[in-house]
């Protein structure tokens, strides 16, 4: 199969020829139909998050399951389907809580000793966070794929593995949020407009948001923002808090940096919360003053949405054909494989919202 491979940091991916195994038990293989350029498989690409190369990076992938393991129940070939990087295994400590995106349990891979599943010139390669999807086909654990309806367009359906998922589980699990009250969104590219859709969704009375670029905070208010702020203004914080008459309910910070991580704390109100799902790179620090938590102020950090993947993607997917969920303005570019340097120029550049690689 043709893949996009990571061979080492700072350089490009190299398309070039793969090997995938045959479906194991519990085992599911689809042919990848398109899969998304998120900036978490930027923070890789560049080295911020070390990871054993070579390897095939991509995590926000939809396909058609091709073949299926024995003692696979949930899904038979034909039946399309969304991939999912936090698999659960729903029986541990932390499923069994509702933490499903936090499971940690190694039997949804395979033995570090045995084949893996995928390869390169004969020589086994590690599998990129439980998928691989700058591929044609995948071949994963039955737990990381939920099965969707066929109207949905996979173009559109693969963007629900990451960025939707994250974005707007982040507002209806991580934060609740009730009818009426404010919240705030920073940064405004696949997640962040994916929040801001979700917040429109759950009835949010004041939707903030927060980006350098222009023509994203064009595209917030379009996904449903009631007003926006650049973030470099240096006098932002004063001004969120002027025009929400003292700081919101809810703050998400979308983007992966220590700097923006504290701009949710600051714009909060006397006891609101902020979430932080962008990839913070290590080593990165943000400061809190030990006064300001007699404010009742909190701050948490919410995985992949902070939801149950099982449950919530098929919901999306319904939002998105009931026409309330808008997946369309997200996609700047549909491109090839063999685009996919390119697409991550402008990912790096912040030119674009989400590229799409669509497989023939």
């Amino acid at each position: 199969m043709k893949a996009a491979i990571f061979t080492e940091p700072g350089k490009p991916l190299e398309i070039a020829e793969a090997e995938i195994d045959e479906p194991r038990p519990r085992e599911v293989s689809f042919r990848t139909s398109a899969v998304g350029l998120c900036r978490s498989d930027l923070h890789f690409l560049d080295g911020v998050y070390p990871y054993p190369a070579p390897t095939i990076l991509g995590h926000e992938a939809a396909g058609v399951v091709e073949a299926v393991g024995s003692e696979v129940r949930h899904v038979q070939p034909g039946d399309h389907v969304v991939s999912f990087l936090a698999p659960s295994c729903g029986s541990c400590r932390l499923c069994q809580n509702g933490q499903h995106t936090l499971c940690q349990d190694p039997s949804m891979q395979r033995a570090p000793d045995d084949k893996q599943r995928l390869s390169i010139g004969g020589e086994d390669i590690a599998q990129f966070l439980n998928l691989s999807g700058f591929a044609e086909e995948m071949l994963v654990h039955e737990n990381a794929v939920v099965k969707i309806t066929e109207d949905m367009p996979m173009d559109r359906a693969a963007l629900i593995g990451c960025s939707v998922v994250t974005g707007a589980g982040s507002v209806f699990n991580a934060c609740g949020i009730k009818a009426g009250e404010s919240i705030a969104i920073v940064g405004a590219g696949g997640i962040g407009l994916s929040a801001i859709n979700a917040a429109k969704i759950a009835g949010a009375g004041e939707i903030i948001a927060i980006d350098p670029v222009a023509s994203k905070r064009a595209l917030a208010e379009k996904m449903g923002a009631t007003k926006t702020f650049d973030a470099l203004d240096e006098d932002v914080v004063e001004r969120v808090i002027a025009a929400t008459g003292g700081g919101v309910d809810y703050a998400i910070e979308c983007v992966g940096k220590a700097v923006t991580a504290q701009l949710t704390w600051k714009i909060l109100r006397r006891g609101g919360s902020a979430v932080i799902v962008g990839m913070i790179p290590p080593g990165e620090m943000m400061e809190i003053h030990g006064p300001e938590f007699l404010q009742g102020k909190s701050i948490k950090g919410a995985l992949m949405g902070a939801g149950h993947f099982m449950q919530d993607m098929p919901r999306l997917v319904d939002h998105y054909l009931a026409g309330r969920l808008d997946l369309d303005t997200v996609i700047a570019e549909r491109i090839a494989l063999e685009d996919i340097n390119d697409g991550f120029e402008k990912l790096r550049s912040g030119d674009s919202t989400r590229s799409v690689i669509v497989f023939d």
